[in-house]
């Protein structure tokens, strides 16, 4: 085997190690219910026409963006090969593989789209990305699988 080889096969299994640390990142079990008031941020995820109804978990303390609210409220977050975590593409394994292989932007008709509110307040869709937007402690974060609907519950008090 020449060197280049050798060179060309180092760079490929470095540039997979990276891509796929960034793809999927698993967090801790996600709490059952909303955070107490001030605790954390309390996130929302409807898995709408997926499946799955939908789940509250907590993300105790002060998470510097959505993503790392979203994870650390328990959810196993999945970016996409070309973008990784600045476009959630899976949220706990929904969609599937064959149903979006996550390679590049969803379509707008089968998307995670993101959400803010106050506790028992209003969703606001949000015009930040979710790997850069900083959730406030004390506030609900939604998450809702389709072409751009809400969450399909009030934002928890």
């Amino acid at each position: 085997m020449t060197l280049v080889p050798r060179r060309w096969l180092a760079t490929a299994l470095a540039a997979l190690a990276v891509s796929t640390a960034l793809l999927v990142v698993d967090s801790a079990p996600a709490s059952a219910a909303a955070c107490s008031p001030g605790t954390g941020v309390t996130v929302v995820v409807d898995y709408g026409p997926l499946g799955g109804g939908v789940v509250v978990g907590c993300r105790l303390g002060d998470p510097p963006t959505g993503v790392q609210a979203l994870q650390g409220a328990g959810f196993t977050v999945t970016g996409t090969t070309r973008w990784g975590l600045a476009f959630v593409c899976r949220i706990n394994g929904k969609p599937t593989a064959a149903q979006d292989p996550c390679v590049n932007t969803p379509p707008v008709t089968a998307y995670w789209s993101y959400w803010h509110a106050a506790p028992g307040g209003t969703w606001t869709y949000s015009t930040a990305g979710a790997s850069t937007y900083n959730p406030a402690q004390g506030t609900v974060e939604g998450w809702r699988f389709g072409s751009g609907q809400q969450p399909s519950i009030a934002p928890p008090a």
